[in-house]
């Protein structure tokens, strides 16, 4: 068997990437005009001759500020997206602990990763270490400039040559691939939409214990108009948590789990030696490190995800939505290889 999918993988992830560059903005947007619409509706109330209020939508004076806001979302989450494109690294680094690693300090990694890169004619990538007893790596970058390998030290010290020869190859395989390209794409757009999500979440707070204790004090007409202001606090928060949640599945379904069959039988086919691959994968799947990372986005870049050995429904809920096979399957195709 041989690992012959490597354009094809190249060619599917760059069309997500380019995907999750035009869809973001869109989403943004919808968001943006939603907020928009329901700030229209709710202020633009009167009473009817029963007393009643009667809320109405002017969608031409929504539509109006849209196109107005449209520029500045553009320039807005081009800057953000710019910002963290190239702070990308700093951004991994930041999240996992990990440094640079010098050849001085382990000339052996640096000769596994050396022969690999010669063998399959790249250029070599930095490569990083975090200070952690259990066992993970991954790889990270969007070009030559910032590829990245980062191994624990734990699988530094507990695999033998020939598994971190496959586990480096796994991720080596990644880069080539494009395949995390996709990945920082999408955990700097979860970032954004996370951040929106705060604000907003912070905005509702404030509304309920600020708004609520102001209306105590006013009068019944103003009582009423807090309370409609604060429900439409609450619908837009909903909605734009709503929103947010949906882009979040959707860049993991956009991420294929065969993303990591095709680098383990890439890796397989790179080290020459499909067994120690297996290998690795079976310790590292009984200690699994990084667990103090507590960013699901960036744990989705592990070679093993740590949060797939959650117990009980916690476990299948992450077996459901994971960008990450079964590990026993990925054992099992590796020694059929």
């Amino acid at each position: 068997m041989r690992y012959v999918g490597m354009h094809t993988q190249i060619m599917r992830n760059n069309r997500l990437t380019i995907m999750l560059l035009i869809l973001f903005p869109v989403i943004i947007l919808g968001m943006v005009w939603v907020f928009l619409a329901l700030v229209n509706y709710f202020g633009n109330g009167y009473y009817d001759q029963y007393g009643n209020i009667v809320h109405q939508l002017d969608a031409a004076t929504v539509n109006y500020y849209f196109m107005n806001t449209i520029p500045w979302v553009i320039v807005g989450v081009g800057i953000w997206f710019t910002i963290a494109y190239f702070a990308n690294t700093a951004m991994v680094r930041a999240a996992t602990g990990a440094r640079p690693l010098t050849r001085k300090e382990n000339p052996k990694i640096y000769n596994i990763v050396e022969n690999l890169c010669m063998t399959c004619n790249m250029d070599m990538p930095k490569i990083n270490i975090v200070d952690d007893p259990q066992l993970n790596a991954f790889a990270s970058g969007i070009d030559k400039k910032s590829y990245t390998v980062t191994l624990t030290t734990g699988i530094i010290d507990r695999l033998n040559d020939d598994e971190l020869a496959g586990v480096i190859a796994h991720e080596l395989t990644h880069i080539r691939n494009h395949d995390t390209r996709l990945l920082i794409t999408s955990i700097i757009f979860v970032g954004i939409v996370s951040t929106i999500m705060s604000l907003v979440i912070q905005m509702m707070y404030n509304a309920f214990w600020f708004g609520g204790l102001s209306s105590r004090s006013s009068d019944d007409e103003d009582n009423r108009g807090n309370g409609l202001s604060m429900i439409a606090v609450f619908i837009i928060g909903a909605l734009c948590c709503a929103v947010a949640y949906f882009f979040t599945l959707l860049t993991r379904f956009a991420i294929s789990r065969k993303r990591e069959y095709m680098a383990d039988a890439g890796g397989a086919e790179l080290c020459g030696n499909p067994l120690a691959l297996a290998s690795a994968l079976r310790k590292i799947s009984g200690d699994p490190g990084l667990n103090n990372v507590k960013r699901d986005d960036i744990a989705q870049l592990f070679i093993i995800h740590p949060q797939h050995f959650a117990p009980g429904m916690m476990n299948f809920f992450n077996s459901l939505f994971s960008t990450h096979p079964d590990t026993k399957k990925r054992i099992e195709i590796l020694e059929q290889f």
